[in-house]
């Protein structure tokens, strides 16, 4: 299983499947610095608007990977994932002067829509970065744009921002239909008030068990505590004292 981007495009090319071969060594060199400019710029804001911000996680991401883990790790691993999430953000952007939650939000939502500005002058009305035919930067904006474009989130700060850069929304669209048009099995539009149903059911689920598993915690700890039993000390008569001790000695 190859699951990392990196990885996943030494893979292809080792395959002699190359989306950048007709690409020359500027526009190699703007991929990589556009790259760079995505997981610095961009990463941050799409990982708390997914795993730390609070509505969002709990009414989105929280019961969507959930549905997608084994009971009893759908429980456990999205609370990590989103504990890894907010640790990353203040591991990366949380450096003076930005000591408080608050302001580091601040600051990587002002970074992600100046991303968003830089991508949107860049694509103009091009239909892909560079030129007609799509390359690894078409891939990796892409795979950051379209579950912000797509997913309907609570808070939407972000959301608003990339809907109004209409050429970005359009390469979104663009790929969608071209390259991920659904199958016989896929979802109409018309289901998908029944997904938004089942969606909001699995939520409550969900909400309930982790209720109980915290009410079941809350009452272990306020259950009373007995000390540690003791064991009896024996005591031997004289005589006993006297025996014992003529049996250690003996062979």
């Amino acid at each position: 299983m190859v699951s990392q981007p990196a990885k996943i495009l030494n893979f292809l090319r080792k395959q002699k499947y190359n989306a950048d071969y007709e690409l020359s060594a500027k526009q190699g060199a703007d991929t990589l610095a556009y790259i760079a400019l995505l997981e610095e710029k961009l990463l941050p804001a799409v990982l708390h608007t997914f795993w730390v911000e609070s509505d969002n996680y709990f009414t989105v991401t929280k019961p969507w990977f959930a549905s997608q883990i084994p009971f009893p790790l759908s429980l456990i691993l999205p609370g990590r994932m989103s504990k890894g999430a907010l640790n990353r953000i203040l591991l990366t952007r949380g450096q003076p002067p930005l000591y408080h939650l608050r302001e580091v939000e601040a600051q990587i939502y002002r970074d992600a829509k100046e991303c968003l500005n830089l991508l949107s002058n860049r694509l103009g009305t091009s239909q892909f970065f560079f030129g007609d035919t799509p390359s690894t930067l078409d891939a990796y904006v892409f795979g950051f744009l379209a579950p912000l474009y797509k997913v309907r989130f609570p808070k939407v700060q972000l959301q608003e921002h990339l809907k109004q850069l209409s050429n970005l929304c359009r390469f979104c669209d663009d790929i969608l239909s071209s390259y991920f048009r659904l199958s016989l099995g896929g979802i109409s539009p018309a289901g998908q008030e029944t997904v938004d149903a089942n969606l909001q059911k699995l939520t409550q689920l969900v909400n309930k068990e982790s209720n109980l598993i915290e009410k079941m915690d809350d009452n272990l700890r306020q259950s009373p505590q007995l000390p540690p039993r003791k064991l009896p000390t024996l005591k031997l008569t004289p005589a006993e004292e006297e025996n014992n001790s003529f049996q250690r000695l003996s062979p």
